[in-house]
């Protein structure tokens, strides 16, 4: 998961959304493995973070299989992908954009993905929207995003995009309405696929707000997270991400 709030307790939870009022319908929970890299992140905010190559470094330049992401930060509820997850989404939203001509493709709050995917195919035209002000450093690709403000955005992205990634930041219904708000400003009009990341307690909401289904394919995180996370998506992949599951 990749917003503005600080993490009120080291007890396995991460806080509510910054407006406070709303509670997750099910907190993330962390791993003992988790919560000893969480302090040990907390002890180390002073010093100097590594940072993302900018984004003609990614796309550009001699190849490398390592992929270089900035620190995470916790306090944005910010939980970066392991690479198999990211190559995997990656590899998926990169198929689906070979179907369509001068396709366009957004990222909601998940910036690993716009570095793995840039990783792969660097002439795919990728917007990131993006609450942390670090990633500002790719330019003209990056757009600020708060989710409490959905469709506070620039009016040239509004029903432009045909692939839409998402990765809301908390599992509250509340936050995945409001994201829900921005997938359809950013949707095309005309056959636009949604791939949203969230987590198996969502799979009711997702499926009543969105119409998405999981597929066989689980995403993981680097940093273990404790609650199952699921890959929905709104359209028939045959055989690839494992199929969609099949009904209970």
């Amino acid at each position: 998961m990749e917003k503005e709030d600080e993490l009120q307790k080291l007890n396995g939870q991460v806080s509510a959304p910054r407006d406070g009022d709303v509670e997750d319908d099910d907190p993330l929970v962390l791993s003992s493995q988790a919560l000893a890299a969480l302090r040990e992140f907390l002890a180390d905010q002073n010093k100097t973070v590594a940072s993302t190559p900018p984004a003609s470094s990614v796309a550009g330049g001699e190849e490398s299989d390592k992929v270089e992401l900035v620190t995470e930060d916790w306090r944005l509820s910010q939980f970066w992908y392991e690479p198999e997850t990211a190559e995997t989404v990656a590899d998926e939203v990169v198929t689906l954009s070979q179907r369509i001509p001068g396709c366009r493709v957004a990222c909601i709050a998940c910036p690993t993905l716009y570095v793995y995917l840039k990783k792969r195919d660097p002439s795919l035209q990728v917007q990131l929207l993006e609450y942390d002000m670090r990633f500002e450093r790719y330019g003209k690709e990056f757009t600020f995003y708060d989710y409490n403000e959905p469709e506070d955005l620039p009016l040239q992205l509004k029903h432009c995009f045909h692939i839409i990634v998402a990765d809301p930041p908390y599992l509250s219904r509340e936050c995945l309405e409001r994201v829900s708000q921005t997938i359809l400003f950013l949707a095309s009009p005309v056959d636009s696929l949604l791939l949203l990341l969230t987590g198996e307690v969502q799979r009711e909401h997702a499926a009543e707000l969105l119409g998405v289904r999981p597929c066989v394919f689980k995403p993981h995180h680097s940093s273990k997270l404790g609650n199952e996370f699921r890959l929905f998506i709104s359209y028939d992949p045959g055989t690839r991400l494992g199929g969609l599951e099949e009904d209970s």
